[in-house]
């Protein structure tokens, strides 16, 4: 894909490509244990081993907007993924991002907090994942448009 196909707005079409392989990339990071759900779970996989974390996800719905202690939250954890090289993602469904990650948004009868959901590659292998790669390809392409944190619409299934 070239620099003057990408340039402008993204397609409709692009998007539901770029949102079928998040998709992707989380059911399959899933089962390897490759998911870290939650803002205060993710600042500590964030300090503790950075260099694993292959994607950030900030999540919110329309409520979410108005907590300025939320967008505290996610301002100081895009500004630790930019220092870090580490891919951000903005989607705007919690609930189907729930349904993504199985359990429907809760995880031992609790709601999962899902502002921010990481994605880290697996100790054991070099993870080449070819979703993730169109995922971080985006991320790279919106990044040379000044769009240093996209935003994916999760359609619902």
């Amino acid at each position: 894909m070239t620099f003057e196909e990408i340039s402008g707005d993204y397609s409709v079409e692009r998007m539901d490509t770029v949102a079928k392989a998040l998709e992707e990339v989380l059911s399959s990071a899933l089962p390897q244990g490759g998911i870290t759900v939650g803002v205060y779970e993710a600042a500590k996989s964030l300090n503790v081993d950075p260099d694993n974390v292959v994607l950030c996800i900030l999540a919110t719905d329309e409520e979410d907007v108005k907590d300025v202690a939320l967008q505290i939250h996610f301002t100081l954890i895009q500004a630790f993924c930019c220092e870090n090289d580490i891919n951000i993602l903005r989607v705007n469904n919690t609930r189907r991002l729930a349904e993504i990650l199985g359990g429907g948004g809760k995880q031992g009868g609790e709601p999962m907090d899902l502002h921010c959901v990481l994605v880290t590659s697996p100790h054991s292998s070099d993870w080449k994942d070819p979703a993730l790669s169109k995922v971080n390809r985006f991320c790279s392409e919106s990044r040379c448009m000044d769009q240093w944190v996209p935003i994916i619409n999760l359609p619902e299934r």
